[in-house]
């Protein structure tokens, strides 16, 4: 898995966390505001349900005095007791919107089981009930936090319309307390249940448009790259960009493109230089052909000599032709055809003997030991032919020498000659089509493009070509390719 992967699992990781931390956020405000004051709530919880359950066994093994004692002593929530004419057990005053929470719960209309009836062993009955324990200012006492009891904490609430003062939340005398950041409490009971979900959904349109803004900007930079490669423009667009902390996908395929965008271009100068290059040759044989032709229509005596040039310049033109497609072919060639074991020093032998028979050169073998390698034989018979024929052209008479050597796994083939060598400028640009060292000077015949052919072929295999300078003088063509054992 790549960096892009982690980009997006942390991200979306992060909006959660964010979503998360922005619900409990808005939750614990909603407590801290019902703590500095808010009303009392019913508590409908799993845990009210236990509380009320022991509120009952309490009752009936230890009666009244073991429930109050129950009731004085919870602390996390409101234990409330109600007798039959409505007085609390501990004489705390209940809020009036508490009293008809529970009165709608009697009634049927609520969760049944937040409100438990108590029968005593005397056959008193009574009514219990929790809440949430939030902070009532003004009203604490030796009774559970939140409320007072006692002396002094105000008359027993008798009813639901009977409120004791101090049973509502003061903002003022008798007036409703102050809800979330001094908003009315109308405000916070309507708008509080959804702040959670509006915070989330908030939390994550934010880092969603983040996201999208990062891997948006890239890709648009991308979009824009391929339409100008579109139209023509083939130029780095990404080698200047500003450099990032940390690398991913996104910005290795800009690096991509301009790889790209750089061998198309040098692809299509390659083409245009070699049309230049095909339509210089074929342009030197065509006008003596018509030079050929427009003599044998004045001098008709002369006419063996003239379809002599025309068969000639036929010929050469032909050669011509030969070469390009087979530089074209192995340009284009995305795999090798059928290849098997190919003998080298046996090859290698056949092109000294070839090159003996046709140009009468001295040409000698040197090979120790026979070598295999794994290839096409006809391409690589033509590389190593163009490199001997190329040898023999230009060595100025002098004999050439082939030698094959193992080296490990690799072979290395050497065309060495007597020659007067190359530039050092122009070592590099020898195997390139239409290449050649000192036209004017050296009066061969050759169009430049047997030494291109040669390093497609090598290249083709796996293996490398190179040209060098001997220091007792000529060239050296060394071939390396892969050994099979």
């Amino acid at each position: 898995m790549g960096r892009l992967f982690w980009k997006f699992f942390l991200s979306i990781l992060l909006a959660q966390v964010a979503a998360t931390a922005g619900i409990g956020g808005t939750l614990w405000l909603r407590d801290q505001a019902r703590q500095r004051g808010g009303e009392p709530t019913l508590d409908k919880s799993p845990p009210a349900t236990i509380m009320l359950d022991a509120a009952a066994a309490t009752l009936k093994h230890g009666g009244v005095d073991a429930l109050r004692d129950l009731a004085a002593g919870s602390r996390r929530m409101h234990l409330y007791v109600l007798d039959e004419q409505g007085h609390e057990l501990l004489n705390r005053p209940v809020p009036a919107k508490l009293r008809e929470e529970v009165e709608r719960n009697l009634n049927g209309d609520g969760h049944t089981h937040a409100v438990a009836h108590l029968t005593s062993a005397d056959g008193r009955s009574y009514t219990a009930f929790a809440s949430r324990a939030w902070h009532m200012p003004g009203m604490d006492g030796p009774g559970p936090r939140g409320f007072g009891s006692g002396p002094g904490s105000g008359p027993p609430v008798a009813g639901p319309g009977n409120d004791a003062p101090g049973a509502r939340m003061d903002g003022g005398p008798g007036g409703p307390g102050p809800g979330w950041f001094g908003l009315p409490p109308e405000f916070s009971r309507h708008v509080g249940p959804w702040l959670p979900i509006v915070a989330a959904t908030l939390a994550s349109l934010l880092f969603a448009a983040l996201l999208a803004w990062y891997f948006s900007r890239p890709i648009r930079a991308l979009q824009r790259a391929f339409d100008a490669a579109a139209a023509g423009d083939l130029a780095p667009k990404f080698a200047h960009a500003a450099p990032r902390l940390i690398g991913d996908e996104l910005a290795e395929l800009g690096h991509d493109f301009d790889r790209m965008s750089a061998q198309l271009r040098a692809l299509m100068d390659g083409q245009r230089r070699l049309l230049h290059d095909v339509s210089h040759e074929l342009r030197s044989p065509l006008a003596r052909l018509q030079a050929a032709i427009g003599l044998a229509h004045q001098q008709p005596d002369r006419l063996q000599a003239s379809l002599e040039r025309i068969e000639r310049e036929s010929v050469r033109m032909d050669r011509l032709v030969g070469e390009l497609l087979t530089l074209s072919r192995l340009e284009a060639a995305t795999s090798l055809p059928a290849t098997e074991p190919v003998d080298l020093v046996e090859m290698v032998d056949q092109i000294a003997d070839d090159a003996r028979f046709e140009a009468g050169a001295v040409v000698d073998v040197d090979a120790p030991e026979p070598v295999t390698v794994c290839g096409v034989p006809d391409l690589l018979w033509s590389a190593v032919e163009n490199i001997v024929r190329n040898a023999v052209k230009h060595g100025a008479g002098g004999p050439v020498t082939v030698c094959v050597h193992p080296d490990g796994d690799l072979v290395h083939i050497e065309v060495l000659d007597k020659g007067p060598g190359i530039a050092p400028e122009h070592l590099g640009d020898v195997f390139e089509p239409f290449f050649r060292s000192n036209p004017t000077r050296n009066n061969v015949d050759g169009h430049g493009l047997g030494l291109a052919i040669a390093k497609r072929v090598v290249e083709t295999h796996g293996g490398r070509i190179s040209a060098a300078n001997r220091a007792e003088g000529g060239l050296r063509v060394t071939i390396t390719l892969p050994r099979v054992a």
